[in-house]
């Protein structure tokens, strides 16, 4: 009887020791980790965005929950995060750009007025930090590589022949090397809408490069930036801007949904389906027509260009009609 006696008291001690050492570890913890992600702010923030409200699987356990409380776009997201063991506690994300187009992103969790179970649970479960910290790690490791792949999508199709129906357009002509090909277009683009913008001249379709001169190999390029317009637009002898008009054609026509860096393989696409059915060339530059705005499009992966390859006149199945 003595000896459960003693027994209990040592375990009452033991208890109360536990007690006194639970209660006092700290209340709060806060978990930070950052990576940087060679993409821009806002496609990274779209991308944690999506992966939270769509409950995909790698930013947390089945036992974990969260709940966006607020969301600044591009800049921030603010979470509500449940778990096993944390019953609530705030998760931010925030996002920040670098001067090279990269963001940095960190993911912070803010664990604070822990009850004493909680602490219990730590106490004897082992070191939650320690865990969290590498799921964070692993986290943004996986973010990391879904941004990259994301941006890295592109598709190229063969659409056959087509008519265009061509039109006036607004142009300037220039050389270029193909490092510096997409620079010195938006420079052209934006001179040209500077131009209509002074004139109150309305653009009529998507601008386009007609292309006098192009090497594949090594990218140079002599080519015409144009804007189309409804009618023609008579221009003053000194203007940079000039006036043109491209006459109805049909087409070899080839859309690149992606970086424009993926062109050599689409105009490789077009010549070869040229060449495989035996169409003939009508000796009209061949051109490209941007569908979108590429340049407020931070993923590069919802670029569309669609290339045009003019031929000669004959019978050939149904067209696409433009």
């Amino acid at each position: 009887m003595k000896f459960f006696k003693y027994l209990l008291f040592l375990l009452l001690i033991a208890f109360i020791g536990m007690a006194i050492y639970v209660a006092v570890q700290p209340n709060s913890f806060t978990i930070s980790e950052s990576t940087t992600i060679a993409a821009p702010k806002s496609v990274v923030f779209d991308a944690v965005a999506d992966s939270t409200e769509n409950d995909r699987s790698y930013f947390w356990k089945s036992s974990e929950t969260f709940t966006t409380e607020q969301s600044h776009p591009n800049d921030s997201i603010i979470q509500n995060f449940t778990s096993g063991r944390i019953k609530q506690s705030d998760l931010k994300w925030m996002f920040e750009s670098n001067p090279d187009g990269s963001t940095t992103v960190t993911r912070m969790l803010i664990a604070d007025k822990l009850s004493f179970m909680t602490k219990a649970k730590f106490a004897l479960f082992g070191d939650r930090m320690e865990e969290l910290t590498k799921q964070f790690k692993t986290d943004l490791k996986n973010l990391d590589k879904e941004v990259v792949e994301s941006m890295a999508v592109y598709t190229v199709k063969s659409d056959g022949v087509t008519d265009y129906g061509g039109g006036f357009y607004l142009y300037k002509t220039i050389s270029s090397t193909g490092n510096n090909k997409n620079a010195t277009m938006a420079k052209q683009f934006k001179e040209i809408s500077a131009f209509m913008n002074s004139h109150n001249i309305t653009a009529s379709g998507r601008p386009m490069s007609i292309y006098i001169e192009m090497n594949l190999e090594n990218g140079n390029v002599i080519m015409s930036n144009a804007i189309p317009v409804s009618e023609n637009i008579l221009v003053a002898e000194d203007s940079n801007i000039l006036s043109g008009y491209m006459e109805r054609t049909r087409a070899v026509k080839v859309t690149l949904k992606g970086n424009s860096s993926h062109l050599k393989e689409a105009w490789e696409t077009a010549r070869k389906y040229v060449k495989d059915n035996n169409l003939e060339t009508s000796g009209m530059s061949p051109f490209e027509v941007y569908k979108n705005d590429h340049a407020s499009l931070d993923n590069p992966a919802d670029w569309i260009t669609e290339i045009y390859i003019p031929i000669k006149e004959k019978e050939l199945d149904n067209p696409i009609a433009l």
